[in-house]
Order: structure tokens, then C-alpha cells, then sequence
């Protein structure tokens, strides 16, 4: 029997639950990715498949859509709250760019999506539709607040609850956050994350009260790094089964990758009120069953390989609002053409890259590239995105064709600092090409088994390779890939194309593989 865990071996960060009637979905932190706030299917809780997505473009905003040298890395959507009341799903995030709250809301999964605000900003947000028709929504950082809204959930109600409910320590390196509210068995439960200062790892917590003007009473339910570099398993949501069994759905800091799905089952103490005990007493356990409530039923994949002949497949995601009028996709032959608009000093900069999350714990993935288009001081290839970014392009010089891998490291580390990185990345190999079209590998590695004291000891890395129409030549470099909070979410393969010297030229792709 494989272990149940990892639960999705991708970049799903934040997540949050709800079950209607036999089918879960499950909603994840998707950041400057577009289309955005991805939605997540599932029958057994353990299979899943995408649903939909909530928005195609968000507000627009120059950021948003990487004109000139802004963005929006780091930032965009944000720990989204999925619940269903009334017949009617309703998605609840912020937008760490705009500083505004965002509530969509839909009677079908599949949307189509009304989109409307909340007065406020709303940090790590859970809304609750409470059994008397009122609504609220608790958020924050280290203080946790419970804000009643209005009936048109607008704003905060006039003369409605508005107080803090929790408290984290001064000394805690992260505060209490990451709130998940449910009323269960008339009691009130409040789930956040932390990171006490007596481990520096990441924690959960629960806090439950009689009634939402009472007393908030808590304690950390897990403190399970199964294994892994004393990465905690915290922060998400949790749901129950037709049968009345419980799970949790937590996510983990796993490297490079970014930040993993994990399940839990949950049990509830006979105390008067019950409270809830994940795995067993906090330690998740590697095997454990859950009901499949549609026998049969087959995944559509999270990754995986596209012809391009045909509609996008739901797996991609573009670097940032893509911009429609400089892509030309040729269904009926199979190539995706991008063409620049703008002259960019490095990767980061590039609009309409398309991407795939990477796979726990490695895969590899290859395109087709016709780089015969490109224009003097054109970069076009594939790449793992992320801030230390790395790739292996097509450049053009004097109408020659060269073959360049490239390693940058990041300049300006941190949380939301300087988002406008102009260094370019580090050439460590270039070679002559005889044709510009190669066919180009990256294969990332992210070590489960090694524990990190240092960045520097780093074992997640990328290698890369190519075929210009002879045979296969593995790159003579392993590149270090690195998790930094500038940009905030997991490794990705990248298809991209940027121009340095004079924007207008393209390139075209086509045959995109994904081994596992």
C-alpha cells in the first residue's frame, strides 16, 4: 500500500475544503498565475482533478500584466475561503498587490463568477454563514478578529461584532494566522497556523468557543514534520464525509517545490465540547482509509503533456495576465507562437510564459522550439520559474543561433522587496547552433530524503539538456533551485520568450512532454 501522503505532490498551497452532497472541492493560493484561484475536485479526497478556475484576469492593473519592468511577484490572489450556502458557492481572498478583498460568487462550480468586493482588508480570510443568517469573516495576523458583514456582504455591519478573538505571543517568529472558522455541534472552531518560538516549526492550532462573544479557549493540535527538514504541516481547512468520518487538509513547506498538500484524519475527543485530534494525537500517520463516493471515477490530470493541438489543457497557467493579442495557437498544426512587445532585462520580466507546477519529489519535462524568428538579443527556450530562476534558451546574434544555459540568482531577497530585479541572469554555457530548432529538457530534482542547516547545502536542482536533430546531449551543469518569499510559490516549468535589444521577434512551440 503507497502512502496517502504527500496528497498532491504539487504546489497547492493554503488550502482550504467544503463537501457538497458527494463531492469535495478544494481551493489553493495561486497567486500572480492567471488564470487564477484554481478549484479542485475530488469523490475520495485522496484523487483530484481541476474543476475550474474563478478568474481569467483579476483588475488589469499594469502590475498585473508585467507592463514595462512592474509585477506583481509575491503578491496577487491570496489563501482564498471556499464555502456553500443557499445553493450558492462563494470564494473570499485578498490580493496582496491591489490591498483589496475580493468575494466571488457562483451557483455552479464551474462559474460563471460574480465578482464583487469587501470594504477592507481581510489577511487569510474564512467567511462563516452562520445558522441565524448573519455573516462573518475572522482574518489576521498574530491578533485574530471576528468582523460581522452586512447582509449584502459589502463591508462591516454597522454596530455588528467586531473584536479580537486570539492572541500569538510577541515572541512567536510567525503569529497566529491562516483562519479557518466552522459552527460544529453548536460550538465555534477556529484552526490557524503559527510558528511558536520553543521550535521555530510550523504549527496548528485549534480554538473553540461556545458562542462568538464568548472566550476562545486553544492549543496546537500537530506538530509533525513527517520527516522533512523539520518543515511543519500546518495551515488549511477541514471537512467531513457523508458518514460522518473528519479529515484535515494542511499543507507543508517541501524546498523548491513549494508548498504540498498533506491529509489528516480527524477524530473528536469525548470532552464536552469535543475537540479535535488530527492523526494520531498530532502525528500523521503514513496509511489510513477514505470512502470513495464515486466508485470508477477517472482523474483528469494535474500536469502533464500537451500537443497544443487543441484548446489549452487546464494545467497551464500563465506568468502573470497574459497578453492574448501576441499569442497565435495553431490547433489544427500543433504550435503555440508568442511574439514580443517590449524589451525586458531577464526572464522575470517576459509576458505570456506558460506554465506547469513541478512534480514531487522530480520529473522532467521537454519542448519543441523554433527559435528561427527570433530577433538579435532574443531569449526563447525553457525555464524553471522562480525568483533564482534557471533555463536553457535559443539566443540569436548576428544572425548565428546559439544554445545558452543561464542560473540567476536573486539580488533583492525577501518578502515583497524590490520587485523590479533588473539583473540578468549568470551564462554558464553557450554553444553554436547549425539549426535553430532544438528540442530542450529540464529535469528537477527536490530531495525528500536530506535535511538542509544551510541554503547553501541546498539539494533541489534543475539540469537541463537538448536535441538539435541528432542526439540527445545532457548539459554538463545542476543548478540549484531555491523557495524565496519575493515570489512566493513552488518551481514551474516555463515556456518564454524576451527580447533585450528590439522587441517584435517570436518564437513557436510545439510537442510538450511531461515524464514523471
Amino acid at each position: 500500500m503507497n502512502s496517502i501522503n504527500p496528497l498532491i505532490p504539487l504546489d497547492y498551497p493554503d488550502p482550504d475544503v467544503i463537501r457538497v452532497e458527494n463531492t469535495y472541492y478544494m481551493v489553493s493560493t495561486t497567486m500572480y498565475f492567471m488564470p487564477g484561484c484554481e478549484i479542485l475536485r475530488s469523490y475520495d479526497l485522496q484523487h483530484w482533478e481541476h474543476a475550474s478556475y474563478v478568474y481569467d484576469t483579476l483588475d488589469s492593473t499594469d502590475a498585473q500584466r508585467l507592463s514595462g519592468k512592474e509585477n506583481v511577484y509575491g503578491c496577487g490572489m491570496w489563501a482564498a475561503s471556499i464555502r456553500y450556502h443557499n445553493n450558492m458557492f462563494y470564494i473570499c481572498f485578498v490580493a496582496n498587490d491591489t490591498h483589496k478583498t475580493y468575494l466571488y460568487r457562483s451557483a455552479s462550480i464551474e462559474g460563471p463568477w460574480k465578482k464583487s468586493e469587501i470594504e477592507g482588508f481581510y489577511h487569510d480570510n474564512s467567511i462563516l454563514f452562520d445558522d441565524d443568517g448573519r455573516t462573518y469573516i475572522v482574518y489576521g495576523n498574530r491578533e485574530i478578529h471576528l468582523t460581522e458583514l452586512n447582509e449584502d456582504l459589502t463591508a462591516p455591519k454597522e454596530g455588528g461584532i467586531d473584536r479580537i478573538i486570539i492572541k500569538d505571543s510577541d515572541d512567536a517568529p510567525l503569529g497566529y494566522e491562516g483562519s479557518h472558522i466552522y459552527k460544529i455541534n453548536s460550538h465555534y472552531y477556529v484552526f490557524l497556523i503559527h510558528i511558536p518560538k520553543a521550535t521555530g516549526k510550523r504549527t496548528e492550532s485549534c480554538f473553540y468557543s461556545e458562542s462568538l462573544t464568548g472566550e476562545f479557549t486553544g492549543f496546537d493540535i500537530t506538530d509533525d514534520d513527517r520527516g522533512f527538514r523539520n518543515m511543519g504541516v500546518a495551515q488549511g481547512g477541514i471537512v467531513d464525509t457523508p458518514a460522518g468520518n473528519w479529515y484535515s487538509i494542511l499543507f507543508q513547506d517541501s524546498g523548491a517545490v513549494g508548498r504540498i498538500p498533506i491529509l489528516i484524519p480527524v477524530t473528536w475527543s469525548k470532552d464536552t465540547p469535543s475537540v479535535p485530534i488530527l492523526g494520531d494525537n498530532g502525528i500523521i500517520p503514513d496509511y489510513f482509509e477514505t470512502e470513495d463516493l464515486n466508485p470508477g471515477y477517472k482523474y483528469e490530470p494535474l500536469f502533464g503533456n500537451d500537443d497544443f493541438k487543441g484548446p489549452l489543457k487546464s494545467f497551464w497557467q500563465f506568468n502573470h495576465e497574459p497578453d492574448l493579442s501576441l499569442i497565435a495557437h495553431d490547433q489544427e498544426s500543433g504550435t503555440f507562437t508568442v511574439t514580443t512587445d517590449k524589451l525586458c532585462s531577464n526572464l522575470t520580466q517576459a509576458k505570456n510564459t506558460l506554465t506547469q507546477r513541478c512534480l514531487f519529489p522530480e520529473s522532467e519535462a521537454s519542448i519543441t522550439l523554433d527559435a528561427s524568428r527570433l530577433k538579435d538579443g532574443d531569449f526563447a527556450g525553457l525555464c524553471i520559474l522562480q525568483s533564482n530562476y534557471a533555463f536553457v534558451a535559443v539566443t540569436r546574434e548576428n544572425d548565428d543561433f546559439y544554445l545558452v544555459l543561464c542560473n540567476h540568482e536573486v539580488a533583492v531577497p525577501g518578502i515583497w522587496g524590490e520587485r523590479n530585479d533588473d539583473s540578468f541572469a549568470t551564462e554558464v554555457y553557450k554553444e553554436k547552433l547549425s539549426s535553430p530548432i532544438v528540442t530542450l529538457t529540464a529535469k528537477a530534482s527536490f530531495d525528500p530524503e536530506r535535511y538542509v542547516e544551510k541554503e547553501s547545502e541546498v539539494p533541489d536542482k534543475v539540469s537541463f539538456g537538448y536535441d538539435a536533430g541528432k542526439v540527445y546531449i545532457a548539459l554538463p551543469h545542476s543548478l540549484p533551485l531555491f523557495f524565496k518569499l519575493d515570489h512566493f510559490t513552488g518551481a514551474r516549468y516555463g515556456l518564454f520568450i524576451f527580447s533585450s535589444r528590439q522587441a517584435g521577434g517570436s518564437a513557436s512551440f510545439s510537442d510538450f512532454l511531461y515524464n514523471k
